[in-house]
């Protein structure tokens, strides 16, 4: 099996296996991954996941260059829609999704790393999108997302040069939210997407739906639509249950 899930109460850790390809996308992975998600997306017990590749060389070492180099115009451009369809099932999973970065994140790797919505790296990670240097443009996504992650002129760097950026730059530069040892990386993300877990279901899903307006330049269509949803949120149970936990001092018990 090209991957594997495992839970972890509500977490959902979903890990890409190629390992002698060093998890590289062929299209029989892409669609294994896109399957795994659907599957995970259709669980009520799962509030949130966690994508990382096997080993310690590499999350995904980009699409299978291998299988592209005979392509024609027709067929990259097939290959190019199932990659979109990969990044897009990552992007808008209905749970919130954190990248654990193990080692290389080249290509369609990193496109697949900035689709989610955090990422954690180990100090091995690298990122990259080195499609130019192959003598085409980045085609799952990086050039719409990345310049939202890292701003215009760092994209534009990365993505015009080909360079790889180390875990250090990545922090540095907000390609990743945090760096954890190797060794306790899925356990970090683990914990984050369990404490992402315990929160509303519904109020975690408008807030995403709210960012993502952001992302679009959308910004006053975005605050018209927070104030919205805001006020739809009043209307339901969990912030019935959140507010009367804390007034209570308890934990509270949100359902899906």
């Amino acid at each position: 099996m090209a991957v594997d899930i495992s839970t972890r109460d509500s977490v959902a850790v979903i890990t890409m296996s190629r390992p002698e390809a060093l998890n590289a996308f062929n299209v029989e992975q892409i669609q294994a991954v896109i399957d795994s998600v659907t599957q995970v997306n259709d669980r009520a017990d799962i509030r949130s996941i966690v994508l990382t590749g096997e080993g310690e060389r590499a999350f995904a070492a980009g699409a299978d260059i291998k299988y592209m180099v005979d392509l024609d115009g027709a067929g990259g451009a097939e290959f190019g829609r199932l990659g979109h369809a990969l990044t897009r099932a990552v992007a808008e999973s209905r749970q919130p999704v954190i990248a654990a970065v193990n080692g290389f994140a080249l290509g369609g790797g990193c496109e697949v790393a900035i689709a989610a919505d955090i990422r954690f790296a180990s100090p091995n990670a690298v990122f990259a999108q080195p499609e130019v240097g192959l003598g085409i443009p980045p085609g799952w996504g990086g050039t719409q997302r990345l310049p939202r992650l890292v701003g215009p002129g760092m994209a534009a760097e990365m993505i015009l040069s080909g360079r790889r950026v180390g875990a250090d730059e990545a922090l540095r530069i907000g390609l990743v939210n945090a760096i954890h040892p190797l060794e306790t990386l899925v356990e970090a993300s683990v914990e984050l997407a369990a404490q992402i877990a315990a929160n509303s279901p519904r109020a975690v899903a408008a807030a995403r739906d709210l960012m993502k307006l952001a992302f679009n330049g959308q910004t006053a269509s975005g605050l018209a639509t927070e104030a919205e949803l805001f006020g739809e949120a009043f209307n339901g149970p969990d912030q019935k249950e959140g507010m009367r936990a804390f007034v209570e001092k308890r934990k509270p018990i949100f359902e899906n």
